[in-house]
This record gives C-alpha cells, structure tokens and sequence, in this order.
C-alpha cells in the first residue's frame, strides 16, 4: 500500500469513526426524552394522563424543530461545507440539552426540546453526506451502515445512564458528550467532492430545486416516505408501549424506556447487518423489502399480544427494532439521490422530514381513535389501522424509488 492510499485509508477511517460517534451522541439526546419522560414529567408534578399528553405535546414539538432544522442545516450544508454544519448542530443541541437540566414547567420542557431538535437535525445528514463523498461506491452501504449501527447504540447508552443518574443529570451528560465531540471534529477533513463544486460556482442548497422540477420532486418525496415506518414504530408503538400495555391486558408495568432500550439494540444490530444485506444483493432497494417484510411480521405479534406479558412487550419491541433497522440504507439512499450541490440537503432533510411527520401520524392516530370510539379497543383500533396505512405508503414509495447502488456521486444538479 503506497503512502497515499494509506493516507486515504486513515482519512475516511476518521471520517467514519467521527460521523459514527456523533450519531451515537445525537440519538442519545434524540431518544432520551423518550426514555425519561415518565420519570421527568411526573417528577414537574403532572398526573398520569398529563404525563401521557404532555408527552406527546413535547415529542411532536422536538419533532417539529428537527423538520426545522433540517431544512436549515441541509442548506447550509451544501452552501458552507458539511463541516459547518457538523461544528454548528453540535454547539446548539449540547447547549440546548444542559438547560433542559434546569427546566420546571412543561412549557420550558417543550421548549428546551425544541431548541435540540433543530440541532440535533444537522448530525446525521451532513456525516452521512460527508462519508458517501469520501468512501469508494463500492463500500458505502457498508460505511454507512457502520455508521447508523453504532450510532444507534445511543439510546442504549442513554437507558443505562438514566438508571443511575437523574433525568437532570442525564441531559447534562448528553451536553458534555457533545462538546467533547468538537475537538474529534477537528481531525476530519471536508469532502473535495464539495470542495470542487464550491469552486465550480453552481447553485447549491437551493432547497426550492426539490420542488421545480418533477423527476427530482418524485425522488424527493419518495425518499421521505420510505422511512415513514420506523418513526411509527418508534415513536407510537414503541415510545407508548406502556398505555397499548393496558389496552392489550398485560397485568404488568410495561416501561417505556426499556422497550426503547430493546428496540435500539436491535436497530443497532439490523442497521450493521442491513449493509451487507444490500451489498449481497448489490441492491438498496432488495435490502429495504426484506427489512419492510420483517417489520410488517413484527406489527401482527405486537397487536395480538392479549393478555400477554410485558417480557413478550419487550421482545416484540426488539423484533420490531430489527425489522426497522433500514435506516442507514435509507439515509444512504437520499444522500445517493441527488447531486453534490444538493447531496446535504437531501440527507439532512429527508430523515428529519420522517421525524418531523411523527406529529401529522399522531393527528392520524387521534383521529382514528375518535373515528373508532364506538368499538371496543379504539386505541387499539387505531393504532394497526396506522400501521397499515404507513406501511402501504411506504411500499409504494419504495417501489417508484430508483436502485442506487454504486451510483457515481460526482455530480451536480
């Protein structure tokens, strides 16, 4: 191996490491809310109905300032440099997390939340973009894939922490953990795909490009869709596996942070195994099939758990954690999509318009619940009829997406 190739090899191995440790900070503060929310809402004095609206007043508000964000850093990624982006999301969302230390009123909560989510936006879609311009095409499912699989391990992380520490404390954590991030950040390198297209003097970050032309409008928007499941899971099933708990009959306290704890394990996992899946059949889109089939499976067992017990909870979590471990090839299939000077956006914007669509599937949930107020499990009701309709969008997103697999990236729009 020559000396330049060597130096390669150590730059896109920090690349990698770096992006997959600030993923492993940006879903320890993404899912923490998650995992305290019982604790920390009860502890501000709200009753068990409020904890449960207030919840999801506080996760559709986070949710909104990563669609926020998103767009912000997306575009800022493309016309600064993915660096920029990188450096910036991390100061915001770290010092967003050490307030929420200090917060005594769900509003402040609400609030503090929001701030992060629109940092917490810029991590994933600028690192992913960052590690595709700079991996072989050859290897970039496999990177990002590396990526998503650590990272992920964050919310794992973030249970542990918040048995031994208190939800105050674990926010402050989750600051430090950022801010110790910054000096690794000082060691990667910007991508020369960007670099070259910085210099060319094409349009880049115009978000509008999405939306003026119809082929690129349709990539877009089934980009988006494909990754509508895993929020669902996640952010329905998963994050209030407790009340589906009574509705279901299980005697036993159903926490949800364990189930959170469970799920991400085994995302973790899927996303690592998800990369060789799609190199095996050197498709992205054969690897998203498996996982969505998987997924589908993992929904039946999770509404026709009567009766059951709440290690079957926890399990059922896990299997459908697994089945939604497609999230790298997702963002990967984003960042592939579009060209260098609207690669960041893309990436950035595409999974944090899925988080972002979390509150319009809570409307859809409530509004399916009302709908079926007359049955005798409404909440159940309407929970797999939520399934069903995200799924079935899904698919059909998938199906109208291109095959990007060892696609040339040195490109523009």
């Amino acid at each position: 191996m020559t000396a330049t190739s060597k130096q390669s090899s150590s730059i896109f191995t920090i690349a990698v490491l770096v992006a997959a440790l600030g993923y492993f900070v940006d879903i320890y503060d993404l899912l923490l809310f998650n995992i305290v929310r019982v604790d920390s809402l009860t502890e501000l004095g709200l009753s068990a109905a409020q904890v449960k609206t207030q919840g999801e007043f506080i996760i559709s508000i986070q949710m909104m300032g990563l669609l926020i964000g998103g767009i912000i850093w997306g575009i800022m990624g493309d016309k600064k440099g993915r660096l920029s982006v990188l450096f910036g999301s991390i100061i915001l969302y770290s010092l967003a997390n050490i307030v929420n230390g200090f917060v005594q009123t769900p509003n402040q909560y609400a609030l503090t939340r929001f701030i992060a989510g629109i940092g917490l936006a810029g991590e994933l879609g600028a690192g992913i973009t960052l590690v595709t311009e700079l991996v072989c095409k050859e290897k970039r499912g496999l990177s990002t894939s590396l990526v998503a699989g650590i990272g992920l391990l964050g919310a794992v992380a973030a249970f542990f922490v918040s048995q031994n520490f208190n939800w105050r404390i674990c926010y402050f954590i989750g600051g430090g953990l950022g801010f110790c991030l910054l000096i690794l950040r000082i060691s990667v390198f910007e991508s020369s795909m960007f670099t070259n297209t910085k210099q060319s003097g094409v349009s880049r970050g115009n978000f509008f490009m999405f939306f003026t032309n119809i082929l690129r409008f349709k990539k877009y928007i089934c980009a988006i869709l494909i990754g509508l499941p895993t929020w669902y899971v996640i952010g329905i099933l998963v994050a209030f596996s407790n009340n589906f708990a009574i509705e279901f009959g299980i005697t036993e306290t159903v926490l949800p942070k364990i189930s959170t704890m469970y799920a991400y394990v085994f995302i973790s996992v899927a996303d690592l195994l998800a990369g060789f899946v799609s190199q095996w059949f050197r498709s992205r889109k054969k690897a998203l099939y498996i996982f969505y089939i998987l997924t589908i499976i993992s929904i039946i067992f999770y509404f026709n758990q009567q009766n059951g017990t709440a290690a079957g909870m926890y399990v059922i979590c896990a299997a459908m954690g697994f089945g939604t471990g497609f999230w790298a090839i997702f963002v990967t299939m984003a960042a592939e999509q579009f060209g260098t000077n609207l690669r960041a956006t893309a990436a950035t914007t595409v999974p944090n318009m899925v988080r972002g669509a979390l509150p319009i599937l809570f409307l859809l949930f409530k509004w399916l619940q009302g709908l079926f107020a007359d049955l005798s499990h409404p909440y159940i009701t309407a929970g797999w009829v939520t399934g069903v309709i995200v799924m079935a969008i899904a698919v059909i997103a998938a199906y109208f997406t291109e095959e990007t697999f060892g696609k040339d990236l040195n490109y523009t729009e």
